[in-house]
């Protein structure tokens, strides 16, 4: 069984028409699929309305309790349910969830080193034969980045971490190809010119980059995840702009290919 992993992120779940277009797309998108989402600008902005700021690091979520039940709250449910919502209008037999549910995937709270990231999960298991299950029956799994403990503790957790770890979880028994979707045409050389688009890049091309400073921030967990699919299994690894993805399905030069072999950037 072939199948794909498809998170969305960046600004395109936070304008409706840009949604609308993606979930056309992703309906058209052939073969086995799963949807991966987050949702953190939404989650800063209900926050901070409720008086709650948010707190990044490195792109990275700070979590404390009031964080946790207003990502929760907008995670699982505003967007999840919305997403799923729209799926059905196009036809597809979309079910939400959380890690929780099925125990689908299983999180350790971060351990304090240098920072404390508060009630943020890292990955230990996903149930792929849940989801195996789910894909035979030709159902759509949105999943939204909210894990648990088994110990009754909700966990906040990186789509693009959920997306990796369901992708190089399911490799073990099928072909996977991973998408990372958001409003930008792919690892750019200068973020505001998307004309700087980096086609290939492999692991010393990113590390040169870090150094750099050309690439920071959210791009960091995001290209992080990204080679950790790649190297445990995964077959492909895609980051471009989401009205570009049926081109990347195809095999059409968009976007930026996630690679291992060795080459130079200039």
């Amino acid at each position: 069984m072939n199948v794909s992993i498809i998170k969305i992120g960046g600004n395109v779940i936070d304008f409706p028409e840009k949604l609308d277009e993606f979930l056309e797309l992703f309906a058209q998108f052939p073969g086995k699929k799963i949807l991966v989402h987050g949702g953190g600008v939404m989650a800063s902005k209900f926050g901070e309305s409720m008086g709650v700021m948010p707190q990044m690091i490195d792109g990275r979520r700070i979590t404390d309790k009031d964080t946790l039940e207003i990502v929760t709250m907008v995670y699982a449910g505003l967007i999840n349910k919305q997403i799923v919502a729209k799926l059905q209008g196009l036809d597809q037999n979309a079910l939400g969830m959380t890690g929780a549910d099925a125990n689908l995937i299983q999180s350790r709270k971060r351990p304090v080193k240098s920072i404390d990231y508060g009630y943020v999960g890292d990955i230990e298991n996903v149930n792929i034969d849940f989801l195996q299950n789910l894909l035979d029956e030709d159902i759509v799994p949105v999943v939204c980045a909210i894990t648990h403990d088994k110990k009754g503790q909700l966990l906040n957790t990186n789509a693009d971490s959920i997306a990796s770890e369901i992708a190089t979880s399911l490799s073990k028994k099928m072909t996977v190809n991973l998408y990372f979707c958001f409003n930008k045409a792919g690892v750019l050389i200068d973020e505001k010119n998307d004309s700087s688009i980096i086609p290939l890049i492999n692991e010393d091309i990113y590390a040169e980059l870090k150094k750099e400073n050309v690439i920071h921030s959210g791009m960091i967990p995001k290209l992080d995840n990204a080679f950790a699919a790649l190297n445990k299994g995964v077959n492909h690894v895609w980051i471009g702009k989401a009205e570009n993805l049926l081109f990347a399905a195809k095999g059409k030069v968009s976007g930026t290919n996630i690679e291992t072999h060795k080459y130079d950037l200039y």
